[in-house]
């Protein structure tokens, strides 16, 4: 038991320490390679959280190699707090929307534990931090002054969300965009954007709002993007929710981080050759699924 506890506290040390800034052209946060965090949502085919799982039940892959059970860290299921960032797409392509996406946003925040903590951030032809890490279940009163207009620098939005991030001691961090999803200014491609949310752990849940009904008229999808930084990162896509369905997402949201397993391993692999490696989980029982990121961008020399 001690000697579990220990490897516990010593990957959760490591972690929140294993974020570095690269200072190459790319400008990408990468992480160190000696820890490996992931968090696994796993459901059965209900849609139910799936509990009382043990670590025999995973198998893990990098680039399609098993890990070895003697390179895991630590594995644990709690109801651990985490942090977030919340990202309101202010652009002008919004304007209908905003107060329907500001709403939403206060939906989220109320939904916050104790232990939680939660950032703001707008973004439209820049990104703008609206308010700081709280457990407050409002908005700043900044935030209801706030006029949807300009570009949309949706990439840049979660590389800013990911470096506000980075600080953060909770293991758990996701990243909550509500956007109609169609970048047209950023600096970031979205592959940076990926990569900087990869590097500190954090999950994507992305609401898209590109089709909601404004004024009797509904627009064609826009949201590809919105769909694959949910998939890559092991978070979850909503698709135009409207009304209880806008609730519902952001009680599930909060619900899935709250029950999530989490799995640290070190790395066979610690070549600093800026590589892509893939990483697949899976389940032994074949009446589960298992959701997490895909994988990670090994740091440069």
């Amino acid at each position: 038991m001690l000697r579990t506890r220990f490897l516990s506290l010593l990957a959760t040390l490591l972690a929140s320490t294993a974020v570095m800034f690269a200072q190459d052209d790319d400008d990408v946060i990468r992480t160190n390679t000696d820890v490996v965090v992931l968090n696994l949502t796993v459901t059965d085919k209900s849609g139910q959280y799936v509990k009382g799982l043990k670590l025999s039940d995973f198998k893990i892959y990098e680039d399609g190699v098993e890990v070895k059970k003697e390179s895991i860290a630590s594995f644990s299921l709690q109801e651990a707090p985490y942090a977030a960032v919340v990202l309101l797409d202010s652009s002008g392509s919004m304007e209908a929307r905003f107060t329907i996406a500001r709403s939403a946003a206060i939906r989220f925040l109320d939904g916050l534990r104790q232990e939680d903590v939660a950032a703001v951030y707008r973004f439209d032809s820049k990104v703008e931090r609206v308010q700081e890490f709280s457990g407050g279940r409002d908005l700043a009163p900044t935030a209801y002054a706030i006029r949807a207009k300009g570009m949309t620098t949706l990439h840049d939005a979660i590389v800013e969300a990911a470096n506000t991030l980075a600080s953060r001691p909770e293991n758990r961090k996701a990243i909550v965009i509500l956007s109609d999803g169609m970048d047209t200014f950023s600096k970031a491609s979205s592959e940076k954007a990926v990569e900087a949310a990869l590097a500190v752990g954090a999950s994507i849940y992305a609401v898209d709002m590109s089709q909601m009904d404004v004024a009797g008229s509904r627009k064609q999808p826009v949201a590809a993007s919105l769909k694959s930084f949910a998939e890559k990162t092991g978070g979850r896509f909503v698709a135009t929710p409207g009304g209880p369905a806008l609730r519902d997402a952001f009680t599930g949201i909060a619900d899935e981080l709250g029950h999530q397993y989490t799995i640290s391993y070190r790395p066979e692999n610690k070549t600093r050759d800026g590589k892509w490696r893939s990483l697949e989980v899976k389940a032994q029982r074949e009446d589960v699924s298992v959701r997490t990121r895909k994988g990670y961008r090994a740091p440069k020399k």
